[in-house]
């Protein structure tokens, strides 16, 4: 690899609000600490949000007092769905509701605009290859894992040697449609749980925000009607609360987290029987909780992993790192590798 200071590759990470940007030089060090963010203005339309795109550019830049010239590469993360190369796919998608966005070529849009070599993941999979790196380190290339990311939805990825798999259409790592056992998950009585992709039963349909909106807070507030979240309207403001409640030991939370928590083992033991990773990460809302609260809910995914005694020996559960500043890390790391492969 390059000595450090005679080239660097950035990472943008474009989200719904804010596009967030990293530094990475030549040796595999990232030049800034912190998030560096500039509104992203997505819903303004692909021409703005590609502006938008140079003005995080531009500015990580000042801010780490790094040259134009030095620049040999870009990584871009974006939010799916779309193909393996940055297309958007043709009907859109919940950032990107501007029909200008649909079937929108947002990689090959920047690349042009830069002049630069554009080097594209999902949000989910750079979020992933970062965790799979700081992990690691050195010996990233020697090891695989899993990378599952509760959110609003449920994203993730599969990295293999070190590297993101994809597959054939880009849509490799959709650990959210997976579809999981439910035999022992749900309670008796429990509805089958929907997923906003048309899917019953997959992952995301538990373990994300939107599977407490839609399909386990509904259950549980049957179970404890008179509980405070019962009054709180609308649903999703309810869902987006039952953290802080979780954090206090309430047993409506607790019962809910561990149903999400149950979803993520098996979606883990599954994963163990195909890939055999090294390393099982947790990322999203749950890393930014209350540590007594992160490290119960990390064990009960740890419980319900269901591993050989020898995964269990060599393999990790853990969280994903510095999960704010994963994406744009990813996405930097990724094109790091591009072109030091080249």
């Amino acid at each position: 690899m390059a000595q450090a200071g005679s080239w660097v590759v950035v990472g943008l990470d474009n989200g719904g609000t804010s596009n967030n940007a990293t530094v990475l030089d030549a040796s595999g060090r990232f030049l800034v600490d912190r998030l560096v963010e500039v509104p992203s203005l997505v819903r303004q339309g692909p021409e703005v949000a590609v502006e938008q795109l140079v003005l995080a550019l531009q500015n990580v830049l000042d801010v780490t007092g790094t040259p134009m010239e030095l620049v040999r590469g870009i990584g871009l993360d974006t939010p799916g769905p779309a193909s393996a190369d940055g297309v958007i796919s043709s009907k859109g998608a919940t950032n990107f509701v501007d029909p200008g966005w649909y079937g929108y070529d947002f990689r090959g849009a920047l690349e042009a605009r830069l002049g630069l070599p554009v080097v594209y993941n999902n949000d989910g999979n750079a979020a992933a290859l970062y965790a799979h790196h700081v992990h690691f380190g050195e010996r990233a290339w020697e090891h695989s894992s899993v990378s599952a990311i509760v959110g609003t939805g449920l994203g993730g990825g599969v990295v293999v040697a070190g590297q993101v798999v994809k597959g054939a259409a880009g849509m490799a790592g959709e650990l959210g449609h997976v579809h999981i056992p439910l035999h022992g998950l749900l309670e008796d009585g429990q509805p089958l749980p929907a997923c906003n992709c048309g899917f019953y039963g997959d992952v995301e349909s538990v373990a994300s925000l939107t599977g407490i909106e839609k399909n386990l807070l509904p259950y549980w507030l049957s179970r404890f009607p008179d509980h405070e979240l019962a009054k709180v309207e609308p649903a999703g403001k309810a869902a987006k609360l039952l953290r802080g409640y979780a954090e206090n030991g309430d047993e409506l939370a607790l019962a809910i987290f561990e149903q999400q928590a149950k979803a993520i083992g098996r979606l883990f033991t599954i994963a163990a029987n195909f890939t055999d990773p090294s390393a099982y990460f947790i990322g999203g809302g749950v890393v930014e909780a209350a540590p007594h609260f992160r490290e119960w809910f990390l064990g009960k995914v740890r419980e319900h992993t269901l591993l050989r005694d020898e995964q269990r020996e060599v393999a990790t559960v853990a969280l994903v790192e510095d999960l704010d500043m994963a994406g744009a890390r990813g996405a930097a790391l990724a094109a790091l590798s591009e072109i030091v492969g080249r």
